[in-house]
């Protein structure tokens, strides 16, 4: 039995470089932005090339992209998506786009998503008409590399149908960028624009120019910049159950414990501290003159001789007295 790439055994890191992109890779919390792996089937066409090129100049700073062609990577069939996980753990992306072109699916595009540099779910969509940024000449030139851009979907499909549900999800996660709370309004320059019409997805980018309005509030412009494309629903591959419970389980955070911690009703969370022994004498601290240690030992001493002076003289005293007598 051949042993697939993506369940080879794990090696344990020998350098401190390896053990950090591990520690990179393993399941967080809140996972980081996905990137993208952008990649030529066995056989291609110059339609399928320039939208490949325009996925990665819009996702440039996100996106890894191969320039050879892979014949072994064939996903729709059994065993076709082994070097597919392998590219994907090696480049590290949990998103993929495939070009392929062919007699039966030509200009065809495959968009799919990983878990655990595994294969999740596929979308297979057909080019039917597609516009790249650079015939549109200077109209994309304001747009900068890795901003947000706002995404507007336009169609009930979108909601009630299965398969274009997942166009949307696969969409969403392919351009939609870094999640964020807050946003600077210059940093949305551009629109993506998706509407449902039959079983085709109409595809369209906008520049956005914010100009002046004499308020407040810009006057805002849109101007086509590309890509354009009309993309036609093909095949599709949604995710197992297994996986899918697999990637919605949610891993409870680890809470350390406190020690030394307990919580009143009145004063609330209350600790207890401890504190060695401090040796007064020991610390460097300003004293006094009468404060030292020299001063107090032969002050001491002193005392001491004087307690034991005074009582000899007693002795002798007494022994004067009875003789006397």
């Amino acid at each position: 039995m051949v042993k697939r790439k993506s369940e080879e055994v794990k090696v344990k890191p020998r350098t401190k470089r390896a053990r950090r992109i591990l520690e990179r890779r393993e399941p967080k919390l809140v996972e980081d932005l996905k990137s993208t792996l952008l990649l030529h089937g066995p056989r291609t066409s110059q339609i399928t090339k320039d939208v490949l090129a325009d996925i990665h100049k819009l996702r440039s700073r996100e996106a890894v992209k191969l320039s050879r062609k892979n014949d072994n990577i064939r996903p729709f069939e059994a065993g076709g998506e082994v070097e597919l996980e392998h590219l994907a753990r090696r480049a590290d992306t949990g998103l993929f786009v495939i070009d392929s072109h062919g007699k039966k699916r030509p200009h065809n595009l495959i968009f799919g998503r990983m878990f655990d540099h595994r294969l999740y779910d596929m979308l297979e969509l057909g080019v039917e008409s597609a516009r790249s940024i650079k015939s549109f000449g200077k109209a994309g030139v304001s747009v900068q590399a890795g901003n947000k851009p706002c995404m507007v979907f336009a169609g009930e499909q979108f909601e009630n149908n299965a398969d274009f549900k997942l166009a949307k999800s696969m969409l969403l996660d392919m351009f939609r960028g870094r999640v964020v709370e807050k946003i600077n309004l210059k940093g949305i320059d551009h629109v993506i624009f998706v509407a449902a019409v039959e079983k085709k997805l109409l595809f369209r980018t906008y520049a956005i120019h914010l100009k002046r309005s004499g308020t407040r509030i810009p006057k805002v412009e849109l101007q086509e910049m590309g890509p354009s494309m009309d993309l036609s629903l093909r095949r599709l591959r949604p995710a197992g159950a297994d996986m899918e419970h697999e990637a919605f389980a949610k891993v409870k955070p680890v809470k350390k414990k406190e020690k030394n911690v307990s919580r009143e009703m009145l004063d609330g969370k209350v600790g207890r501290m401890y504190v060695p022994r401090q040796e007064l004498g020991s610390i460097a601290t300003r004293k006094m003159k009468g404060l030292k240690r020299e001063r107090r030992e032969a002050a001491s001493a002193a005392k001491e001789q004087k307690n034991s002076g005074s009582k000899g003289e007693t002795v002798m005293e007494g022994l004067e007295l009875h003789t006397a007598e």
